[in-house]
């Protein structure tokens, strides 16, 4: 791994540790072992380092564990696969239970700077966009606007499920009543 790349895994490594507000840059540096100054030349900030860092474990644990759903359901009607993805996301969840409260963290830091949202912004439409993709591969009968719709909602979804899993994970909607309040908006 090069010292960005090494950064990005001391970040993780020091924010699922301590927490964000916590994390030093100083500590992040030694996590893994580079120098405070390359923090500065790879991301401009502390502050865009751990956004990055959080914005990538996030994606790599729950986005992919949701593209694979999305594969692996690629034959069901759309409104089964679309609820088999919702009632697998628990598990992941789960699995990122650590990135996901840093994440919470992370977006009350980010509120309080407009440097911090517009890259988070940033972010979010490059996650749109990646689901947008699996998306148009799992389910070619969709053209790109219904697509990138799709994106969205499951983008929006898995965010606030995520949270009401952290909070309270008896309550989670399952897949099937997900998919049933789908259907029933798309009913006449």
């Amino acid at each position: 791994m090069g010292n960005r790349e090494d950064l990005l895994a001391g970040a993780r490594k020091v924010i699922f540790e301590r927490g964000v507000a916590k994390a030093t840059a100083r500590d992040i540096a030694g996590a893994a072992g580079v120098s405070l100054a390359a923090i500065g030349y790879h991301f401009g900030s502390k502050e865009q380092l751990i956004t990055e860092a959080l914005t990538e474990a996030l994606g790599t644990g729950i986005g992919d564990r949701m593209d694979a759903v999305l594969h692996e359901k690629s034959s069901l009607p759309p409104l089964e696969a679309f609820a088999a993805v919702w009632d697998d996301m628990p598990t992941a969840f789960a699995e990122n239970r650590e990135a996901l409260i840093a994440s919470l963290e992370n977006v009350v830091r980010m509120l309080r700077s407009p440097d911090a949202s517009k890259e988070f912004a940033s972010a979010i439409s490059g996650a749109y966009a990646g689901t947008a993709e699996q998306l148009r591969a799992t389910r070619p009968e969709l053209d790109e606007p219904q697509a990138d719709a799709v994106a969205k909602l499951y983008f929006t979804l898995s965010q606030s499920l995520g949270i009401l899993w952290l909070v309270a994970p008896e309550s989670l909607p399952t897949g099937e009543e997900l998919a049933r309040a789908v259907a029933a908006l798309a009913s006449p």
